[in-house]
């Protein structure tokens, strides 16, 4: 249940660990005190979401690089039929919208949902353009984040044009075991990859034990193992 709470305001912090920045994907292959010295020099700001709190509305204008300093938030969207489906999670130190901060059209593609209690460090636009001008690795880090965002997106497009769960199921397995794997392990439970594919997870479930059945796939706990990819395939074009 999202909580009404009022928006909160910005504020400043004193003190900050940037050995938690070591991994957000902007700031990749910079050591911590470098970090601290470039985000020292800059405008920044932070804001604290409790969770369930609905940070940003889908629509809302993107004129921010917003970057996830503690806590998890999902994106969803609502279709038309009330139905809630969620995108994805994004624990610390990821980033929110870094793919529609520069375009014709900034707006937040989903809601945006603190999972637990949150915390935000907002840098307003013309502060982040003069900052990849400044940085070389931080501009290449950038570019390489949108990108992947794309490459996500596109996967995820294609994995809601699936009209079967067994076929939204067998694309997902199937791009799992490319380049001759015949086996992976989930990384997820069954009802974090019902909330992936927008399905119920007794649905997903039951389609799960079909495909072990039918003897196209074998699955132990998150471990998958194909066993027949021909059919698989079949699915996916159906």
């Amino acid at each position: 249940m999202l909580q009404n709470q009022k928006f909160p305001a910005y504020f400043y912090r004193k003190n900050m660990d940037y050995d938690q920045l070591i991994q957000a994907p902007l700031f990749r292959g910079i050591k911590s005190e470098e970090i601290e010295k470039i985000l020292t020099g800059i405008d920044k700001k932070f804001k604290k979401f409790k969770a369930g709190t609905l940070i940003v509305h889908s629509g809302d204008p993107v004129t921010s690089l917003i970057i996830v300093i503690s806590g998890v938030v999902k994106g969803e969207m609502v279709d038309y039929s009330g139905r809630v489906i969620k995108i994805e999670d994004i624990p610390a130190p990821g980033a929110l919208a870094s793919a529609f901060l520069f375009g014709n059209k900034n707006l937040f593609p989903v809601n945006v949902v603190a999972l637990s209690d949150t915390e935000l460090m907002i840098i307003e636009k013309q502060v982040f353009i003069r900052l990849l001008m400044n940085n070389d690795i931080i501009l290449s880090n950038f570019l390489d984040m949108i990108s992947n965002r794309s490459q996500f997106l596109s996967e995820k497009i294609r994995f809601l044009n699936f009209k079967t769960i067994k076929g939204k199921l067998a694309q997902f397995i199937l791009q799992r075991t490319m380049n001759d794997r015949s086996s992976f392990n989930l990384g997820m439970t069954q009802t974090e990859l019902a909330d992936y594919f927008a399905v119920a997870r007794p649905s997903l479930s039951r389609v799960l034990g079909e495909l072990e059945d039918e003897g196209l796939i074998e699955a132990r706990g998150k471990a998958i193992k194909v066993i027949d990819r021909t059919r698989l395939l079949k699915l996916t074009s159906d």
